[in-house]
């Protein structure tokens, strides 16, 4: 079903678009030998590329490989590790650029030219034989179709692999865009989210990729809220290779537009997916907030609620506790007139309104639960204020976080 841009969902994940293999391997890393966990994306012909970063101050080595190779604004090849984030280590950018060398060695892409990630634990030296031995295995099983297999690849403790593709017209000219993505805890990301690895087949130019990255990231994934925690590796790149044949996108125009809209679509969906497969999550929680003075101050307000770990038990507990969401917005460091806030809970179940005028309302108990009951809910905040509005996303908090975390290293 395609909307009035033109954005239709299709199937391929990063092999969608023209030219892109993928393939994703078991090589030892991990010991679970049926987990894969090394992927490669490889495009077949060079692409333009932009990258945005974690802005934790601790940066895993991968991502300085990673900012030196893209400095040119072009890359034909992503190859990313699970089990092991490659961070803090003193020999980890060593290990990181022969992760790009062994790319070349193999396939023949020049080792600047290569996207380079790591996943997984902090501080534990990066095994290179596992990697060395498995580059044969994971050249050989690259495929037009492999995307599954790299989406699986680059899965830590996430419980669900998340990869999407969308097509769209340029000038009359049939592009795709493809993602893969993994993120499921130490979720809270100030820049992107996680490791995001998107392809397209659109001709675009390298500053205009970029641009048009940073404004979706700031919409999307910068918008998601797990835990509190910035990770050391997040990452989200994209490498475009023009083989969709349309006039190269150079400037603010109407085929940009399209563009965007498409990023936007894809990379929003693939947000949701994130923070619905958080950590022991047992609901995708949505909070919209709306009459705020400007766009940031809801950007600012939505993500306060979505991190609050009060509001995020109660929304496991199904208890309709505005009392915490009233909270969360009290304390986000915007100027608000907490008089005129109104709350409202909603899912598939119904809607029930909790709170006007910054004061509880009588409401049904019964069908309070019964909405927050769902696997999806939406946190409604109406600021009364002016015409800003921004959504978050985030999980609910439960047991199974503090066991998932609990024991996560050993």
């Amino acid at each position: 079903m395609k909307n009035m841009q033109q954005i239709e969902w299709i199937d391929g994940g990063v092999c969608a678009p023209a030219g892109f293999k993928a393939s994703g391997v078991h090589c030892g890393i991990r010991r679970n030998r049926t987990k894969a966990d090394l992927a490669l994306i490889v495009s077949d012909v060079s692409a333009t590329a932009a990258a945005v970063y974690t802005q934790n101050l601790v940066k895993g080595a991968p991502i300085a490989v990673t900012k030196k190779n893209l400095k040119n604004g072009t890359a034909q090849a992503m190859i990313c590790n699970s089990g092991n984030a490659n961070t803090c280590n003193a020999d980890g950018e060593e290990k990181a650029l022969e992760m790009c060398t062994l790319v070349e060695k193999h396939m023949g892409i020049g080792a600047g030219e290569v996207i380079v990630a790591s996943t997984g634990v902090i501080g534990q030296p990066l095994p290179m034989e596992p990697i060395r031995n498995g580059m044969e295995n994971l050249v050989s099983s690259l495929s037009y179709e492999g995307s599954d297999m790299a989406a699986q690849a680059i899965m830590t403790t996430d419980v669900k692999k998340k990869e999407l593709a969308v097509s769209f017209e340029l000038a009359g000219k049939t592009c795709r865009m493809g993602g893969i993505c993994k993120g499921s805890g130490m979720i809270h990301p100030n820049m992107a989210t996680m490791l995001v690895f998107l392809t397209t087949d659109a001709a675009v130019s390298s500053e205009m990729l970029q641009l048009a990255l940073r404004r979706t990231v700031d919409d999307t994934f910068n918008m998601i809220s797990v835990d509190g925690d910035t990770s050391t590796n997040d990452m989200v790149s994209v490498m475009a290779n023009g083989l969709a044949a349309n006039e190269t996108i150079i400037c603010e125009n109407a085929d940009f537009d399209v563009f965007c809209t498409a990023l936007k679509t894809l990379c929003t969906a693939l947000s949701r997916m994130i923070a619905a497969d958080g950590e022991g999550a047992t609901k995708l929680l949505t909070c919209t907030v709306k009459g705020a003075r400007n766009v940031q101050d809801a950007k600012v307000l939505a993500k306060s609620v979505i991190s609050s770990s009060l509001t995020k038990a109660a929304m496991f507990g199904a208890d309709a506790n505005w009392g915490r969401v009233l909270c969360a917005l009290g304390y986000a460091g915007v100027q608000a007139d907490v008089e005129k806030i109104s709350v409202s809970f909603a899912s598939q179940a119904g809607k029930v309104d909790v709170c006007e005028n910054g004061r509880g309302i009588d409401f049904s108990e019964e069908i309070a639960k019964q909405v927050l009951t769902c696997d999806s809910v939406e946190i409604l905040v109406d600021m009364h204020d002016g015409a800003g509005e921004a959504t978050a996303w985030g999980c609910d908090l439960t047991y199974d976080y503090v066991k998932i975390n609990g024991d996560y290293r050993t």
